[in-house]
């Protein structure tokens, strides 16, 4: 069983930055691709941002230039680092890790940007 600890959410306003970590329990955590996820109520939990196991990141077209994945194997932690955030970025962030075929899921944690 993996346990992912999400942190770092909190109101920011547009053009604002917030840096949200995931820390993984597992032990072997620098095997696995790692990815960030957002849900708005009442729709379908979008994909962010992935890190793959070697390190290289992949975005949403939404994102693109303005959020950064990265991990420390070292901390069993995945980061976002976001910049220039807009309101329509308001959302639950979610990571997951993907690991002999099973996805585990973090409990999210809440990003609001407004005035």
């Amino acid at each position: 069983q993996v346990q992912l600890v999400e942190s770092g959410g909190g109101l920011v306003q547009p053009g604002g930055s917030l840096k949200l970590s995931c820390v993984a329990s597992e032990r072997t955590f620098a095997r696995y691709p790692v990815s960030w996820y957002r849900q708005v109520p009442g729709k379908e939990r979008e994909w962010v941002a992935s890190a793959a196991s070697g390190g290289a990141s992949n975005y949403a077209e939404s994102v693109r230039d303005r959020f950064r994945a990265y991990r420390d194997n070292a901390k069993n932690t995945l980061y976002l680092e976001m910049n220039s955030l807009k309101p329509e970025d308001t959302a639950v962030y979610f990571c997951n890790l993907i690991k002999q075929g099973r996805t585990y899921w973090g409990q999210g944690t809440q990003v609001t940007v407004s005035i």
